[in-house]
């Protein structure tokens, strides 16, 4: 009986205690962002409320350039995700077709990359980032987060690719497609699964980007979510305080779009994970 119920109820039970140890927090993100100001350092805690309020969004509204922040965050994350999957493919393709003298070596080189920490790249890149005229600019910020998500997304795409068979390619060829038609009419389709999950989740890892921002990031006009969060500290009268109502607010934008993300892409990113898992 023990052994029936841990195999029926095991599994449950793990992810009832993976929902609360997550969702938790975000559900006191939630709650703290409507709770009238009365009630949001009370003690004891409220942890329910009958007086639901949208004065901290209508504060976060005046006090912080939110729409900017919030603008700059989906262009940097779409942008990011687009550029990283867009060349990936490309790339991946290439190393999985493709017979071409050191590719091996390449392709290693290329995955070492991932194993540089950022923070040691990041003086150089600044001065050639510098020279080029693209520190504090959304361009400069995508390219540079696309870049940094190719490597990993180029290891995963190549077994996506090495699992559609040639002979698709060779049929496509004798029909009288081109190269340009052959990847849009036939790899393409065939991998929308794995790119529809790798987009998605190079844009989550975007989303929540910090460093590159924090650096490369000058003026309101190119900052994001994440570095508007860190910079609601302030300073008053020699003491620190930090708005409570308003970074819930703020986080609270940060948090809802991904996980309405992640619900409506649901299908496509177990798609993604599992293609190819079967014959």
């Amino acid at each position: 009986m023990i052994r029936r119920w841990l195999a029926r109820g095991g599994p449950y039970a793990g992810f009832a205690v993976f929902a609360l140890i997550f969702g938790v927090p975000v559900y006191w993100i939630l709650l703290s962002a409507f709770l009238p100001s009365d009630q949001l350092l009370s003690d004891p805690p409220t942890y329910f409320t009958t007086r639901p309020t949208l004065d901290s969004v209508e504060r976060t509204v005046d006090q912080v350039p939110l729409w900017t922040y919030l603008r700059n965050s989906v262009v940097f994350a779409v942008g990011s995700a687009t550029l990283s999957v867009g060349l990936a493919f490309l790339a991946a393709y290439a190393f999985a077709r493709l017979r071409f003298r050191g590719s091996n070596v390449v392709l290693l080189l290329l995955l070492l990359s991932m194993a540089l920490p950022q923070i040691a790249t990041t003086i150089p890149l600044f001065r050639l980032y510098q020279s080029l005229g693209l520190v504090d600019t959304l361009h400069g910020l995508v390219l540079l987060q696309g870049s940094l998500l190719i490597p990993l997304t180029v290891w995963l795409l190549i077994s996506f690719v090495k699992q559609i068979p040639v002979e698709l390619e060779e049929a496509a060829h004798i029909d009288g497609s081109n190269f340009v038609q052959m990847l849009y009419l036939v790899v393409w389709p065939l991998m929308k699964p794995a790119l529809v999950t790798l987009f998605i989740i190079n844009l989550i890892t975007a989303w929540n980007e910090l460093f590159f921002p924090l650096v490369f990031s000058n003026s309101v006009d190119t900052r994001t979510l994440t570095i508007g969060l860190i910079q609601l500290t302030q300073v008053t009268s020699g003491t620190t305080s930090r708005p409570w109502d308003l970074m819930a607010t703020l986080a609270m934008f940060m948090i809802v779009p991904i996980i309405v993300l992640v619900v409506i892409g649901q299908r496509r990113i177990i798609a993604g994970l599992t293609a190819g898992s079967g014959k």
